[in-house]
Formats: structure tokens, sequence, C-alpha cells
């Protein structure tokens, strides 16, 4: 009997998660539908420029990409601006790397606090639906990959169970889990998700301000191609002293948190 049961169990447990991964494969391909209808309504494109309709994977990319944007972006703003929402969020709900490289591009084609919102409200939709995914199809998956990562976070997590809005804001602003990792475990381990996504959206703005800045000095560049102004580059200083501001109290922010 209790052979019968272990059995069933592993069967079970099998096919859950092939189901997991069927469901997670199903909203994977409707998201690739979605960002494939906002290109679809993009405006005619030379073949030169459609080279550079792509996923920034470095800053080069980022330049082009928002060369091109930046040509089309008074006529059609819309499509601009929610191929750039849709393509973050995207990226957010997938754990998929490039976000910083869309920062920057936000920061060349938006004013800054407009580019500002829409990092911070970009960041937090795309966690908060990766952390609805994880909740629907992740558990088994965590459980398998990062069982002893997990129960350690877990553990922590319970320590600050009163004060977890500023737990969240303190992971988002250091570097001591990776944003992929909070996004996939924390509905595992029980956080709920106003607390996750109001701290994702204050958390994500100080590391944010270095590559928002840098893309409003590409931004300036290129509408005035003249080399870097001592304003430009003092604001660059003065954001990347604050944005080593965490690390430099790494030791007493971990203690506090320990």
């Amino acid at each position: 009997m209790a052979g019968r049961r272990q059995i069933e169990d592993v069967f079970e447990n099998k096919f859950s998660t092939r189901h997991s991964l069927i469901y997670l494969g199903a909203i994977f391909c409707t998201s690739l539908c979605i960002l494939f209808a906002i290109y679809s309504s993009f405006p005619k494109l030379t073949e030169d420029e459609k080279t550079h309709i792509k996923i920034p994977w470095n800053l080069d990319d980022a330049k082009m990409l928002g060369t091109v944007l930046n040509k089309y972006k008074e006529d059609h703003f819309y499509q601009v601006f929610s191929g750039v929402c849709i393509t973050y969020i995207f990226l957010q709900t997938f754990a998929i790397p490039g976000s910083l490289f869309l920062s920057v591009l936000s920061g060349f084609l938006f004013p800054f606090f407009i580019a500002l919102v829409l990092v911070c409200t970009c960041s937090a939709l795309g966690a908060s639906l990766c952390f609805m995914i994880s909740q629907f199809v992740g558990r088994k998956l965590i459980q398998k990959y990062f069982p002893e990562k997990a129960n350690a976070w877990a553990v922590t997590v319970n320590k600050h169970k009163d004060n977890l809005l500023n737990y969240v804001i303190f992971l988002r602003v250091t570097p001591f889990l990776p944003n992929w990792f909070i996004n996939l475990t924390a509905p595992v381990i029980g956080v709920p998700l106003v607390p996750f996504a109001l701290g994702t959206f204050i958390g994500v703005a100080p590391p944010s301000f270095i590559a928002l800045q840098a893309g409003q000095t590409l931004h300036n560049m290129s509408a005035s191609d003249s080399a870097m102004s001592w304003t430009s580059i003092s604001l660059l200083m003065l954001f990347g002293v604050l944005s080593l501001i965490p690390i430099l109290f790494k030791d007493k922010l971990k203690k506090k948190f320990d």
C-alpha cells in the first residue's frame, strides 16, 4: 500500500511539473504575440533600421535602437512608448537580461521624470507578473532547483514579516540577491504581492538614476553633436557616487536585515 502511494506521488509530481512548464510556455508565447503585434503597428522601416529593432544587449545596441526610435517618436509617440513599456515588462516577467539597457534607452528617448516613472512602473508590473507566474506554476520548479537557497531566504523573510516593505526596498537597492531570484522565489516563501510590488517600485528608483542619466547624456550628445558637457559629467559622477552608497554601507545594512 505504501509503495503504491509512493508511485502515485511520483506520478503526480511529474504530471504537475509538466503542466507547469506547459502553462509557462503558453504564457511566454502569448507575450511574444503581443510584442509582435506592437512591432507590426510601427511605421514602415528601412532595411537598415530593421536590423536595429531588437532587444538591446549592450550600450551600442541601446544607442542604435534609440536613434531609430527617436526618428519616429514625434509622429508615432504612442507606438514607441508602448513598445518600450511592453518590452521592458516582457523582460522583467520572464527574467530575461536587457532591462538595464532599456533603462538607458528610456533616458535617451523621454524626459527624465517620464523615463523614471516608466522604469519604476514597468519594473513593478513585470516583477509582479513574474511573481504571479511563479505562484501559479513555479513552486515545484523552485523546490526542485533552488531548495536550499529558497529555504534560507524564507527564514530571513520570516524575521522581517512585520517590515516586509522596507525589506523588499532594501533588496532592490542592494545587490545581495539577484532580481530574478527575488521575483521567482518571493511567492513561494510567502511574501505578499502588495509590499512586493510597492517595494519594487520604490526600490528600483535609486539604481535606475545612473542608467537614465546616461541615456539623457547620450540624447544631449546626439542632439548637439558636441562633446559631453561638464554638467553631464558632474551629474554622472554624482549619480555614480549615490549608486555606490548601498555598497559602501553593505555590512551595516546586512547586519540590520540579518
